[in-house]
């Protein structure tokens, strides 16, 4: 059928084509309407019905019958399916019986040649209905027309275009995704023609610069751009091709409908299945010679993605010396310009992990299809320059050849952040540990100086209470530089004694006004276990001194305190006021304050004693800087 169009009525035109490679009529119908194709009329002829009517209705396809009237001028209606019928809101006794001309003058109009052709030759003629709405694809049927008995019977079988199925991936034994970049490395693309549908790859889209459309499921796009010059080469490849079986190479010049020649090299087979079917097969590569300053390669375009990526690299064939692509991660990574790079097994010497090169290079022999390890790597062989890298690559068949792609990626950052954490993880675990240690012997200490103050100070709960507040001001305030700092074991004690001063003042209710003079060495870090029974002898020695020290009022009362490093094992506290001193140093070393001080010495595993000085009372305070650490 040579390009015909049609036009019907006002709106309707319809083209008629053959598609040469399918061996099929093709009609296309623009823009038809219901009264195009149906108008109610009266009955002018009796037919009767086709038998077996229940074998008619559950046939998968539709079929209409049509008795030739005057020698095939008109054709009598004797059934209609009934999808048409439900179509068109009708039931078999509003068709059977009415010319084809007035019931239907559409379809009269288009099929007449074709019906007529069917009644003198009795051949099987194929055509394919295809419907558009305002230019987009509406509806799409596959038709039959035959002669037997006397009538032409039309079988369709009618399509939902709305889904773009693939009906030919059980034939594909390739992973489509891997295969669209193969195909946009080597600008190639792949068809299968099964049953006179079509399946494209996304290379071919490339090659014919556009996207996937609904129909093209249904038509050779390639084909269809071929120039004038060359459709006598298409003509030839329809000749060959239109055999059971057969095999062509040719190349070709196509058009795209942007306006760009290209040249395609075409290699088109034919081959059955399994089960019998046959399938047509095509490989098309785009071998235009552009210039640098034209179009870009589609590998380019797919390497581009990657450009900005230092960390994430493209590998493209990585086992193929010759034909390989790399993204600029690859480059960044191993951290050689790719102008100066050159490709071979060389580049295995640098990675540590053996076992991993031997994997690499049995993937490379083809005893293994897939690699995907993390393993670390020696910027030109420097061990002081180790990067920890993911590769992942992968080997398939295409094409008839082997091909590989890969992903190389950047982690050392992410390792080396994984590794703190655990670390981080850990440190926190036994800071938790030490926390709740801390809180359980503090609570101790607290219950055992409580229950001491009951017994000697029953008839002054108040004085009680205020020791109380001192003790736990001074735990809290422990507490809270610790575990803000997360180290237990190297604790700046001059931060805690200052602050101490100013929480003492805070807490001590005395009329007199007391200075305090801290001095305390700028690098004497002691561990939480040397820190808290003296900063415990510190506040029992001070809240003496305020009890008893001043009871005059002065603006001179003083608390001076001085805590220095010995030597490298020892350090030394100096507490003293310039008060009114003790007259009865025997009494005062046997009270309950005193009692305390000297368990908390044994506690430190320091030594103390009284200075001898003319004002006030002082004492010295010889302790080890370090203590077994209780938590580990």
């Amino acid at each position: 059928m040579p390009y015909i169009i049609i036009y019907i009525g006002v709106m309707m035109r319809v083209e008629k084509e053959y598609r040469h490679l399918e061996g099929i009529d093709e009609i296309r119908i623009f823009n038809a309407s219901q009264k195009n194709f149906y108008r109610r009329t009266r009955r002018e002829f009796e037919v009767d019905d086709l038998p077996l009517p229940v074998l008619m209705n559950n046939i998968p396809v539709e079929i209409h019958s049509l008795i030739p009237y005057e020698e095939g001028i008109d054709f009598i209606i004797e059934k209609v399916g009934d999808f048409t019928l439900g179509k068109y809101n009708c039931t078999p006794d509003d068709v059977k019986g009415r010319l084809l001309s007035k019931l239907s003058p559409g379809f009269y109009e288009i099929l007449h040649d074709e019906l007529l052709e069917i009644y003198h030759n009795h051949q099987v003629k194929k055509i394919r209905f295809v419907y558009y709405n305002k230019n987009k694809l509406a509806k799409l049927s596959q038709a039959k027309l035959l002669y037997d008995n006397g009538r032409i019977f039309v079988t369709s079988n009618n399509i939902d275009t709305r889904i773009s199925s693939r009906v030919d991936l059980e034939y594909r034994d390739f992973d489509e995704d891997k295969s669209d970049i193969i195909e946009n490395f080597s600008q190639t693309g792949s068809y299968y023609n099964i049953d006179g549908k079509y399946t494209w790859s996304q290379g071919i889209f490339n090659i014919i610069n556009r996207a996937k459309e609904e129909s093209d499921d249904y038509y050779n796009i390639v084909f269809d751009l071929v120039i004038p010059e060359d459709k006598h080469i298409v003509n030839k490849i329809f000749d060959i091709t239109n055999r059971e079986t057969a095999q062509f190479e040719e190349i070709i010049r196509i058009m795209t409908d942007n306006g760009i020649l290209k040249t395609i090299r075409l290699n088109i087979y034919s081959y059955f299945d399994e089960s019998g079917i046959i399938i047509r097969q095509g490989l098309i590569n785009d071998i235009t010679n552009y210039s640098d300053d034209e179009l870009t390669k589609p590998v380019d375009f797919l390497l581009n993605g990657f450009k900005n990526s230092k960390k994430l690299a493209l590998l493209v064939e990585p086992l193929n010396a010759k034909q390989f692509k790399f993204s600029k991660g690859y480059y960044n990574l191993i951290e050689i310009d790719a102008s100066r790079y050159y490709h071979s097994r060389a580049i295995l010497d640098n990675i540590v992990e053996k076992d991993t090169v031997e994997r690499l290079n049995k993937l490379i022999k083809g005893d293994i299809n897939k690699f995907d390890e993390t393993f670390s790597y020696y910027i030109d062989g420097n061990p002081n320059n180790r990067k920890v890298v993911d590769l992942y690559i992968e080997c398939f068949e295409y094409g008839n050849a082997i091909h590989s792609i890969g992903f190389l990626t950047d982690i050392t950052e992410e390792k080396d952040n994984y590794e703190q954490l655990i670390i981080s993880n850990d440190q926190r675990l036994i800071l938790i540990k030490e926390i709740h240690h801390r809180v359980k012997n503090n609570l101790q200490v607290l219950n055992s100086f409580l229950n001491l103050e009951k017994r000697a100070y029953r008839d002054n709960p108040d004085l009680i209470i205020e020791h109380m507040q001192t003790l736990l001001s001074s735990l809290a305030l422990l507490h809270e530089k610790t575990y803000n700092s997360q180290d237990f074991k190297n604790i700046n004690l001059k931060d805690y004694l200052l602050d101490h001063d100013k929480q003492t003042m805070n807490v001590v209710d005395s009329i007199n006004p007391i200075e305090f003079d801290t001095y305390v060495d700028e690098d004497l870090n002691l561990s939480i276990e040397v820190i808290t029974p003296l900063l415990l002898i510190v506040d029992e020695i001070t809240m003496n001194a305020v009890k008893h020290a001043f009871p005059d009022v002065s603006p001179k009362n003083k608390i001076t305190k001085s805590i220095r490093s010995l030597d490298d094992e020892m350090a030394e506290l100096i507490i003293k006021d310039n008060g009114v001193g003790m007259k009865d140093l025997n009494h005062i070393t046997k009270n309950l304050g005193c009692e305390i001080i000297k368990s908390l010495t044994r506690q430190l595993g320091g030594k103390i004693t009284l200075i001898e000085q003319e004002n006030g009372t002082g004492y010295k305070l010889v302790f080890p800087k370090e203590m077994e650490h209780t938590i580990e």
